[in-house]
């Protein structure tokens, strides 16, 4: 499963974002689950109810079903609180498991940061956040270099095709179809894999 995390001070917008962002996968055949860290004292029980008695009994987990949905609720008891590795291997199979909260964790990241909060960027002292999703000029921000990326060409050996050599390295394009390459065919890139593949 691939994982991104979102990032931020609360009030920053991350849930707003999630909420926004998930129907947009799904519309794109994109299956998504959410693991969302909480405070000590979260409970998504209510008092009176029969699963509520059940965990105040003792039992350490109570497994509730319906038609429409079943949750499993696990007491730790004092026990320590599993990390988000173990987390994961309990949610079934999907594309994409976007991960709120665990901002201490060394998952890849996207800031979600909104300057009303009045708290500092996160990315600095932050090596996994990879990008950033703001409502103000993100003037502070330095986005790290991708993992596949190298030292651009200098002008004497610059091609046609460096202004766009990181996308069409990721995309896998070819250089007719590089979208910053004019027209005829560009000659190679002065960083050359195959012939036919970009950068």
């Amino acid at each position: 499963m691939r994982l991104i995390g979102l990032a931020g001070w609360s009030g920053a917008g991350k849930t707003t974002l999630l909420a926004r962002l998930i129907p947009v996968l799904g519309a794109r055949g994109i299956a998504v689950s959410t693991v969302k860290h909480a405070h000590h004292a979260f409970d998504i029980d209510q008092p009176g109810k029969d699963s509520h008695t059940h965990r105040q009994a003792g039992a350490r987990q109570v497994l509730i079903s319906s038609a429409n949905r079943w949750a499993l609720m696990s007491e730790l008891r004092g026990a320590p609180e599993p990390p988000l590795t173990e987390l994961l291997r309990k949610l079934d199979p999907v594309d994409l498991v976007i991960v709120e909260g665990f901002k201490r964790d060394s998952h890849p990241k996207i800031e979600v940061f909104r300057a009303a909060t009045g708290k500092p960027w996160l990315h600095p002292e932050d090596p996994a956040i990879r990008a950033a999703a703001t409502d103000t000029p993100a003037t502070s921000w330095r986005p790290p270099a991708p993992r596949w990326a190298r030292p651009r060409p200098t002008t004497a050996t610059a091609s046609p095709c460096s202004p766009c050599w990181p996308a069409c390295r990721w995309r896998r394009m070819t250089l007719a179809s590089c979208p910053t390459a004019p027209a005829p065919p560009p000659r190679r890139c002065a960083r050359p894999p195959p012939a036919t593949t970009c950068c």
